[in-house]
């Protein structure tokens, strides 16, 4: 038995921007860093091309680029519109990539050096031939773990998936660490590095695409969300990661090559620092409500005339009236009925009935102030309320008839606007309720429907046309 209930919307529908530019950026920077790890591996497998090439191209391992190549030609295999085929060669390169890395962690682990570790290049002439560093060994083998599941939706093992991935930001951020706050020793590198700065970029590169990718089926889909939660987090998360390093910098420097104390450059630092992330806080919070007030103003809106739909108009008229009784001000309804719009859409059609529906609304907006609340609550209803206050804005229905006389007397006017009108008022003392001056007015204007199609002499009628 189908269900009564209405299918509720996604919620973490990715932002189709984001993902586009994504995209582009994301095809650069692998196509980088698979030329990296293909030169780099061939200047060892070839040796008068490690000859001509600059020394610095040998400081990653052969086993470290054949890695970094076989989990980037993985990443690339599987990105959107790839075949079947393609999708499965791109989770065997991973799990050759897991294995591989496997035995090198174990190998680290129990302390012994195998023949598998010059079995690419000799690397003779290295204190530590051909070793890659357990670093380098638990960063690939998490990347190719997380590309081997990369698409993988199923709860268990997508927790597991997200865990990983987040570990490879973990580790990656271990390291910008080490470099951020020994740049001395980047400079001076040496074979019994465990990381070389190549080796770091390309890893660095190839984690960023990792958790990009990832993004699209995971935990961390709300980085490239389009609702309200993905922008605040694309917003905040650079800032949540950036901003701790350079006051640790900053902090640094301030010690080192200002003479200040310690103390001093911690209490200064830390001070900047929560004065900028409350400041960030302000202006994500404002940008909340901007799109807030956005999201509610599309809500309560009629999409046609713009004006407020039933809901926004009786959300904003209530809260007008509480406000008039509170400040014991009279506060007046005015209902509005477009004559004849159904014989209109029949004889010329529901686009030219939908023009004088826009019309209508627009002739009201410029005859009410700002104050005033106007909405459509109907087919060809239109309703306004608002403060009656004491001024030449006193007699709304005066203000409606001149504004109507002068919208019909433009030259040019292919057809004329006409709508009867009801009207009430609540004194300053009253407890009317909305409801109430609503059916008032309603009443008042078919009294005045009824009047203009059996006229008496002795009948006022409260229609304009």
């Amino acid at each position: 038995m189908a269900s009564s209930q209405p299918l509720a919307l996604p919620s973490n529908q990715p932002d189709l921007q984001v993902l586009a530019a994504l995209g582009a950026i994301h095809r650069v920077l692998l196509l980088l860093v698979t030329v990296f790890a293909a030169i780099t591996l061939a200047a060892w497998l070839i040796p008068p091309l490690g000859h001509v090439l600059p020394l610095y191209w040998r400081l990653m391992k052969a086993n470290t680029a054949f890695l970094v190549l076989l989990c980037a030609l993985s990443l690339r295999l599987s990105e959107p519109k790839q075949s079947n085929s393609a999708v499965r060669l791109s989770r065997v390169l991973a799990g050759v990539a897991i294995l591989i890395s496997m035995f090198f962690v174990c190998e680290r682990l129990r302390g012994v050096s195998l023949p598998v570790d010059t079995f690419l290049a000799a690397d003779a002439a290295s204190p530590n031939p051909g070793i890659v560093s357990i670093q380098n060994c638990g960063t690939v083998l998490l990347m190719a773990f997380v590309l081997r599941n990369l698409r993988v939706r199923k709860r268990f093992l997508a927790h597991i998936v997200d865990a990983a991935t987040l570990c490879i930001i973990l580790l990656m951020l271990t390291f910008t660490s080490r470099y951020f706050f020994g740049v001395s020793q980047v400079f001076g590198i040496t074979q019994q590095d465990p990381m070389s700065p190549q080796t770091f970029v390309v890893l660095t590169i190839l984690a960023w695409l990792i958790v990009n990718r990832r993004a699209e089926y995971g935990a961390f889909s709300v980085l490239i969300g389009g609702q309200i939660g993905g922008k605040t987090t694309r917003f905040a998360a650079p800032y949540a990661l950036v901003l701790p390093y350079i006051f640790a910098f900053a902090r640094l420097f301030a010690i080192r090559f200002m003479g200040i104390s310690d103390a001093s450059a911690t209490a200064a630092t830390t001070t900047a620092l929560s004065v900028l992330a409350f400041c960030l806080v302000l202006a994500r919070g404002s940008r909340i409500n901007d799109l807030e007030n956005a999201i509610r103003e599309l809500s309560l809106r009629d999409d046609l005339t713009q004006l407020y739909n039933r809901r926004g108009f009786y959300v904003l008229a209530e809260q007008a009236l509480r406000l008039a009784q509170r400040a014991g001000e009279p506060f007046f309804v005015l209902f509005v009925d477009v004559d004849d719009l159904k014989k209109t859409n029949d004889a010329h059609g529901h686009e030219v009935g939908s023009q004088l529906l826009c019309q209508t609304a627009a002739l009201l907006e410029r005859t009410f102030r700002e104050t005033d609340v106007i909405g459509r609550i109907g087919g060809d209803e239109f309703v306004v309320a608002g403060r009656l206050e004491q001024s030449r804005y006193a007699d709304p229905l005066q203000r409606i008839e001149d504004a109507l006389l002068r919208e019909n007397a433009r030259p040019g006017r292919q057809f004329p606007i006409s709508f009867s009108v009801g009207y009430t008022t609540a004194d300053a003392t009253g407890g009317e309720t909305l409801d109430l001056l609503l059916q008032k007015a309603d009443a008042t204007m078919y009294q005045a429907k009824r009047a203009r199609k059996c006229p008496r002499a002795d009948a006022p009628v409260a229609v304009l046309a």
